[in-house]
């Protein structure tokens, strides 16, 4: 849940560690995601195992499940247990919108541009194959 002052809680099911607390526990109760306090979030989406953030200094963040490529760490497809910003998005490129799918990722620029990243067995992150992509990587059908 995000908060109307850029503050993210999440709670229930966190075997993947996609709760963002830095452990794999079920958390009965809302409990705030520390590793993010001191930056407003304004857009956050939770998937089955993984979770995104992004936040109003133009960073997006990821933790959770990785095995898919969905957190968009590229090379590095273990969990997260903690928020781990995704290196991919520039400074300046405004992510407006995410969202968390069951094994991979979209995101919005403020510019138009669809990303997308993830498992793509099949075709659904849009990149005219089937293959994991574990970067964020533009969805060239809606470029300009």
């Amino acid at each position: 849940a995000l908060t109307a002052g850029g503050a993210v809680w999440s709670w229930g099911w966190g075997e993947d560690g996609q709760l963002g607390h830095g452990d794999e526990q079920r958390q009965l109760l809302p409990k705030k995601v520390e590793a993010l306090a001191g930056r407003r979030v304004v857009a956050v989406a939770a998937g089955v195992n993984h979770s995104i953030a992004t936040t109003a200094d133009d960073a997006v963040f990821t933790w959770g499940q990785g095995g898919n490529g969905c957190l968009g760490h590229g090379e590095d497809l273990s969990n997260q247990l903690l928020p781990k910003k995704i290196e991919t998005f520039s400074a300046g490129q405004r992510v407006i919108a995410v969202s968390a799918e069951c094994s991979y990722s979209l995101a919005l620029t403020a510019d138009g541009t669809v990303w997308s990243w993830g498992r793509g067995a099949e075709a659904q992150l849009g990149h005219g194959d089937q293959h994991i992509q574990p970067l964020p990587k533009k969805v060239e059908a809606f470029a300009g």
